[in-house]
């Protein structure tokens, strides 16, 4: 077999917000929890700063700590990140440092351990990991985005709470609580350990961070810590509504350029591929089917961390050969998903490993079968369509094709273009 299907750029448009001002509305919110009430001169803040690809995030974080030193205190940041850069501290700083996140950018100190406290137990046993000097802090400030969580569904998923047990609880919380999962349901061990962080470690407030679907600031939002269970399940619906969506909801195969942590918590968005329920299926519950998966690579900023390869049936030896497979697999251990790190069906080129995939799609010819390219699942204003697409792109009001259609875009070696270095 020879035959691929014709291929041609198009641009989505989604109707999401986006934020002008970064600092000023960081700043706006900061002043509406009146934390001057609360906060004393030379009292120490730790800031969470997690692992995820957050746009602004830096600019985020140092205005912030700008409010606080403002109001005399002495703020410092914390990576709060579970298990992931490899479970070290050396590794936790090199992924902040990937994200621009720096002493340098945020104008305060890492303080980087991978020691947690047990602060407390919850109602049904669980000992409640916290990080070292976050413990030791006057008061925590809790920072995250607000998305839906790539694995389970609930009235928070992946936010503020998050960030309290899995993000400071650092590998030995990650630990307890995806080891918890096995006996009861994770929105329940969100909500027992979060209610004991927010009695017993001195939480002053949180940052919720909403994202369009350009991978753009949509909304910042400051919470007080007695108003995160009601407002982060308002954020979450919000967050929902403006998570970027491929063009189709059915596809034969889908070419991700590339997977990764600063992506998504398993390399690329259960919620964008529709395998939120089943690794390699989509089920009742997902809007997206995704036949065949075929993965090209990771991402810089992953450091070799490779969560969610196993999420894709075809790879290339050239993308095997960037997975670190001690990184990885403590971070699909600690999360309790080792498929997630299991090897696909590797093949020498991206054209060997696309040919393959399309004997395996059913009844279709390769040039008709349905193919979506894109770089990542957080950037999906661009992408790649096959031909089978073409008219549906042609009737949307919310697409339109880039440039005339091209032979399916292999080069002389038999590798593909990147979805960024459009045709």
């Amino acid at each position: 077999m020879s035959q691929f299907p014709l291929m041609c750029d198009v641009l989505q448009r989604f109707d999401s917000p986006s934020l002008e001002n970064i600092p000023e509305a960081v700043q706006q919110q900061m002043a509406t929890l009146k934390l001057q009430d609360r906060i004393r001169p030379g009292q120490t803040v730790a800031i969470t700063a997690g692992s995820r690809g957050i746009a602004n995030i830096h600019i985020i974080l140092r205005e912030i700590a700008s409010h606080f030193k403002q109001l005399g205190a002495m703020p410092f940041l914390v990576p709060a990140m579970g298990s992931h850069g490899g479970g070290t501290v050396e590794g936790q700083v090199k992924m902040l440092a990937s994200l621009g996140v720096t002493e340098e950018s945020v104008g305060v100190p890492i303080r980087a351990t991978m020691e947690t406290v047990v602060v407390a137990e919850t109602s049904n046993g669980l000992p409640v990991h916290f990080d070292r000097y976050a413990s030791e802090a006057d008061h925590v400030f809790v920072v995250n985005r607000v998305k839906p969580h790539t694995r389970f569904v609930g009235p928070v998923e992946s936010g503020l709470h998050k960030m309290m047990l899995i993000g400071l609880g650092k590998h030995a919380g990650a630990l307890v609580y995806h080891a918890g999962i096995l006996t009861m349901s994770f929105p329940e061990i969100i909500a027992a350990v979060a209610e004991r962080v927010l009695e017993v470690c001195h939480v002053c407030g949180g940052m919720a961070i909403l994202e369009n679907a350009s991978d753009e600031t949509a909304l910042i939002e400051a919470v007080a810590p007695q108003n995160f269970a009601t407002r982060e399940p308002e954020l979450l619906k919000l967050a929902n509504d403006w998570l970027p969506r491929l063009p189709f909801s059915d596809v034969d195969l889908l070419i991700v350029d590339r997977i990764g942590k600063n992506i998504s918590g398993v390399g690329m968005d259960a919620n964008v591929i529709g395998r939120k329920f089943n690794d390699h299926a989509a089920t009742p519950l997902d809007s997206v089917r995704c036949r065949r998966i075929f993965v090209r690579g990771l991402t810089k900023e992953s450091y070799g961390n490779g969560t969610g390869i196993g999420l894709a049936e075809f790879t290339t030896r050239r993308c095997v050969e960037q997975v670190d497979p001690v990184i990885t697999r403590i971070n699909c251990i600690t999360g309790n998903h080792p498929e997630a790190a299991m090897i696909p069906i590797t093949f020498e080129t991206d054209k060997e490993a696309v040919e393959a995939a399309l004997t395996t799609i059913g009844m279709i010819l390769p040039e008709k079968a349905r193919v979506i390219q894109i770089a990542n699942t957080l950037h999906l204003s661009r992408v790649r369509v096959s031909e089978a697409y073409f008219e549906d792109v042609r009737r949307s009001p919310k697409m339109e094709l880039s440039g005339k259609p091209y032979a399916f875009p292999f080069d002389t070696d038999g590798w593909l273009a990147d979805v960024e270095n459009a045709h």
